[in-house]
Formats: C-alpha cells, structure tokens, sequence
C-alpha cells in the first residue's frame, strides 16, 4: 500500500531523517585510519539513544547491529566487528533513525584517508546519480523515471554497474513501504508519483560488474568482481516540479572535509623529515 503523508508526518519524518544527518556526521568526525567498524556502530548507537530515538536497523528482520557498515567491495548490509579501517578504504554507512512512530533513514559514502582517484570519481558519480533521481521525484512522474535518471547516468555514460538486487522504497511508519524504487527501469514505467509520498532514494553503483552475492551471514552484499561500491541515499517526499531531501548532506560533508584536514594535519606534524 502507498501512503501519502500530510504536512505533520512529513514533518515528523524531516526531523527523524535529520537525525541520520546528525547520526552520520557523528560518523564523520568519528572517522579515521585504525578504528574498528563495530567501535563506529557503538558510538552511534549510543548518539541514536541519547537523542531519544530507536536504530530503526537494530532487529528489523533479526538484523544485529544499529548500523549498516559496508567496506570496499561490500555494496549494503555489511555488519560491524574488528574489521580496522585502513588508508584508501571507503566505507558506506547506512543508518535509520526511529521516533514518535517514523523513521528516518539515508546513507553515505566516505573516504578514509587517500583514496584513489578511480574510487573517488565512483564516489562523486554515485552522490550525483542521487541527486538525478530526487529531480524526478516530481509528482504526476513515474517510479521508472527516477530509475532510467540513476541508470543512465550511471551505466550509459560512466559505465559503471548498477546494482538490481536492491532498491530504494517507500518509508514512513514502516522502514520500507511501497513503492519499491528501483536504480535501473524506463521513462515512464513503474507507479505514478503522487505530492505527499516518502521514499528512500538509494543508488548503490559498482566500480565494475553490475552482479552481487551475499555472504554466507545472510545480510552482507558483496561485489562479484571484488571491486569497489558506493552507497548514497536521501529520504524524499515527492512535491510538484521535483522532490525535496528531508535529510541533508551539507553537514556531513563539512564535518567530513573538517576531519580530513586534522587527520593531514596531524600526519604532517609526526612525519619524519
């Protein structure tokens, strides 16, 4: 069933989707070289409960941990644990806020340290898909033709692969509702988008083929090739012309830049002359 949200559960769910923000900017600034994955999952949760919330992740379909946590090949759904972040990874976290009867949920992308340029462009090209998508998120448009933004630009005119298996959705009082929101399709297709309806925007493009498997813990997605994959997602609502982000990027971003440049800093203070 497709739900259109009213002005106050539009607002209720801005403020959850900006609690990922705030979630995930805690995660930037959290970041670096030698820490281990499952030590970023316990500070946000800790931030999660703090701020009076619920890891809308945290044992929705016996999922174990608050976030989602997805290194180099690992395309969504990887757990946290002793994995040590190491210069040149980049690490998807996935992340979903619950309070007064809606979640929040959206993604990120980050690089730790120097990462190659190669990485980096899939990085831009992934975040810029997003973007691509939420323009179309127009009401009177079509599922597909948010689908065909994300594919085209993805695939067609960058050549990376786009994943199938996994989609964005619909999320409101549940964390996934229809419409499902695939990242490949045709103009035209797929349900008609109506003002008012929330959905989880969510490319998740590969550095080479377009083919995943899942491990054997029954969640984590990996690359058929090994190669990298970049997950970015934003919280919608459809409105007339193009869709509005209820969650922001901006303070990611800036907290992420911040970090980068203590972490230099800090290395250039200890090098060896």
């Amino acid at each position: 069933m497709i739900h259109i949200r009213n002005h106050q559960e539009i607002e209720l769910i801005r403020k959850n989707a900006l609690m990922v923000t705030a979630t995930l900017t805690e995660v930037a600034n959290f970041l670096k070289p030698g820490i281990t994955t499952a030590s970023i999952d316990k500070m946000a949760e800790e931030f999660i409960l703090d701020n009076g919330g619920t890891p809308s992740f945290k044992g929705y379909h016996g999922y174990p941990y608050a976030l989602c946590i997805s290194v180099n090949e690992v395309v969504v759904h990887g757990f946290p644990g002793t994995y040590e972040l190491k210069d040149g990874d980049i690490v998807s976290v996935d992340c979903g806020f619950y309070k007064n009867g809606y979640h929040g949920d959206h993604a990120y992308t980050f690089a730790i340290g120097d990462v190659n340029p190669e990485t980096l462009k899939l990085l831009r090209v992934t975040k810029e898909c997003l973007f691509l998508g939420i323009a179309q998120a127009a009401a009177n448009n079509r599922v597909g033709d948010i689908s065909y933004a994300v594919e085209n630009y993805a695939n067609k005119i960058h050549g990376y692969g786009v994943v199938r298996e996994l989609v964005g959705h619909g999320v409101g009082r549940d964390l996934h509702e229809d419409p499902q929101v695939p990242n490949y399709g045709h103009r035209g297709s797929g349900k008609r988008l109506q003002e008012g309806m929330v959905i989880a925007i969510e490319p998740m493009i590969n550095l080479g083929t377009r083919d995943v498997y899942t491990l054997d813990d029954g969640w984590t997605v990996v690359t058929a090739d090994a190669k990298p994959s970049a997950h970015f997602e934003h919280t919608v609502v459809v409105r007339k012309g193009k869709g509005e982000a209820l969650s922001n990027f901006a303070p990611i971003e800036a907290a992420e830049q911040a970090n980068t440049e203590l972490n230099s800093s800090h290395w250039l203070a200890h090098a060896v002359v």
